[in-house]
């Protein structure tokens, strides 16, 4: 018999308190800015203060937010950037095109009150290229990369394109959902889940250094083999949070 989920979820949350004591001032104050209001209800599930820190994401910096879907680190890490700073969200062009079913979502995110830093960069993916950028941070998206409605992109093309885009030192900082060991990409139409290691070693073949993981988004209940849109599962499946850095020279 399987443990409950919401029991597991629980235990997994714990830690957060201690982590939540290493959020920096910025990102405090981010979180608790009335101009993102309807998303503090998420917070705590998405972990978004600890993984904005882990992100390195700091004020003053140029975010590139990639496949920003509706916009939730995009608001959080306007906030942390500032006025000073700027968030750069990334479309593939053909999904934001005049007319497309894309392109209100993007218009809803750049020009709001609260959040005048946001602006919106349709791109050729295959041909990934932004101004110079801090940060490149992807949420639940790698694993599309290489399926038919994305062109069957390869990780490690795109992640060189990724690499070029950043300042030296700059970061990649990649979450999605897990896949059970040696499903490589197989499931990533399916499940919409892909192997950890498989991403881990595409990234670091296009000259990144593998900087770090975190455990934040783990979910033990969750035994990777459900589609992650299974309303047993979906908001709550086990996730891979890895960052990748940019050599300095």
């Amino acid at each position: 018999m399987r443990t409950p989920i919401a029991a597991l979820l629980l235990a997994a949350a714990l830690p957060a308190i201690a982590i939540a004591a290493s959020v920096p001032a910025p990102v405090t104050k981010a979180l608790a800015a009335p101009a993102r209001e309807a998303d503090k209800k998420d917070d705590e599930r998405r972990k978004g203060g600890e993984i904005t820190a882990f992100a390195g994401v700091k004020p003053g910096q140029t975010v590139v937010d990639l496949l920003p879907g509706g916009g939730y680190w995009t608001r959080l890490f306007s906030g942390v950037v500032g006025p000073k700073g700027k968030v750069i969200d990334v479309w593939p062009a053909a999904m934001v095109a005049p007319g497309a079913r894309g392109e209100p979502r993007m218009k809803a995110l750049i020009g709001q009150p609260g959040f005048e830093n946001v602006e919106a960069l349709p791109v050729d993916l295959a041909a990934y290229a932004t101004p110079p950028a801090d940060v490149v941070f992807t949420s639940q998206n790698i694993h599309d990369l290489p399926n038919k409605s994305f062109g069957g992109l390869d990780i490690t093309a795109f992640s060189k394109n990724v690499l070029a885009s950043l300042k030296p030192g700059g970061r990649f900082i990649v979450i999605d959902h897990t896949g059970k060991p040696g499903s490589g990409m197989t499931e990533t139409d399916t499940l919409h889940r892909i192997e950890p290691k498989v991403v881990k070693d595409a990234i670091v073949a296009a000259g990144f250094k593998f900087a770090g993981e975190s455990k934040l988004l783990a979910h033990a209940a969750d035994d990777h083999t459900l589609k992650v849109f299974d309303p047993a599962l979906r908001g709550n499946t086990d996730q891979f949070i890895y960052a990748f850095e940019k050599p300095k020279k």
